[in-house]
């Protein structure tokens, strides 16, 4: 397992936190950060290939103003990355729901981007009254037919995990590839690709790949479906959506889905901004996500 202290001078300016363990219900330690105070937490759930890194500088931002919280899904991280952890939608959503009991929280905002929007509305769905304010970020929580090329080759048998664990194919075009305005400096990159070195240590990189439901007889669609279904709760929930509009995967289709599903939102669309929209427009955008979520809010 890596940890904390793997990561160089550079990286550990970036992310100047200690990462607390849970043991989840499958066995795995869940490594998490939690800064702040309060029972109230703005909790921040991660995608693939990324891990609670994507997040540093909001929780830098957000965390001296309300609470924070931002896990590393098992299998990503400075988690356990177990060959044999049932790396499916519902042992997500059922780790999160382990993390927040344990910590004790009554109040939770949710900032969600990738699979995190999945893992984070299935855990809203769950506990609806607990729910404040949501922050979307190029995500999905709903079923699509929609699926780059280069994304489903990733989910083809064998080639699948060659490219992904064997060939670095997909944590490692990311840095590049999931990046439009700016370009991610040295020590960004490091800190995006550390957890993710070698083939035992991808295993959860091709692992979300191979949990994408395309059809019904997909084991998470029924997953998938029920996470879909719980959005309606939402309707009238302060929400923002921060979208990138030159997202290869998660594209405008998936923007206007989430816009007629919750008309109520804020919106701010970055024409010329990549998947990790919250790094590649850093500067425009975590000002404006912190005024959302911390605006009225505050520890006693």
């Amino acid at each position: 397992m890596v940890t904390i202290d793997a990561l160089p001078p550079d990286v550990r300016a970036l992310y100047p936190f200690t990462p607390r363990t849970l043991t989840t219900a499958g066995g795995a330690r869940l490594s998490y950060v939690d800064e702040g105070r309060g029972d109230e937490a703005v909790l921040m759930l991660h995608g693939n290939p990324t891990w609670s890194f994507y997040y540093a500088g909001l929780i830098r931002a957000v965390s001296p103003i309300v609470r924070c919280v931002a896990p590393d899904h098992v299998g990503m991280g400075f988690s356990d990355k177990p060959e044999d952890y049932d790396y499916t939608l519902a042992t997500r959503i059922a780790d999160v729901e382990q993390l927040v009991a344990s910590l004790g929280l009554k109040r939770v905002h949710l900032v969600v981007h990738d699979w995190g929007g999945a893992i984070g509305m299935g855990f809203a769905a769950r506990y609806p009254d607990m729910i404040g304010r949501i922050v979307v970020l190029n995500t999905a929580a709903f079923a699509s037919p929609h699926i780059p090329f280069r994304i489903a080759a990733c989910k083809w048998p064998l080639v699948g995990p060659l490219i992904v664990r064997g060939a670095n194919g997909f944590a490692g075009p990311a840095v590049s590839m999931a990046m439009a305005r700016r370009g991610l400096s040295d020590a960004e990159k490091a800190g995006l690709l550390l957890p993710y070195g070698s083939w035992v240590n991808r295993v959860a990189v091709s692992a979300f790949v191979q949990d994408i439901p395309m059809n019904a007889a997909h084991p998470t669609w029924t997953t998938l479906a029920e996470v879909e279904q719980g959005l309606v709760q939402f309707q009238n929930h302060p929400a923002l959506i921060v979208w990138g509009g030159r997202d290869f995967c998660f594209n405008d289709h998936f923007y206007a889905e989430w816009r007629r599903r919750w008309p109520q939102a804020e919106t701010i669309y970055l024409q010329d901004t990549g998947h990790y929209v919250l790094l590649d427009a850093d500067q425009e955008v975590v000002p404006r996500i912190t005024a959302f979520l911390t605006t009225g809010l505050g520890q006693a």
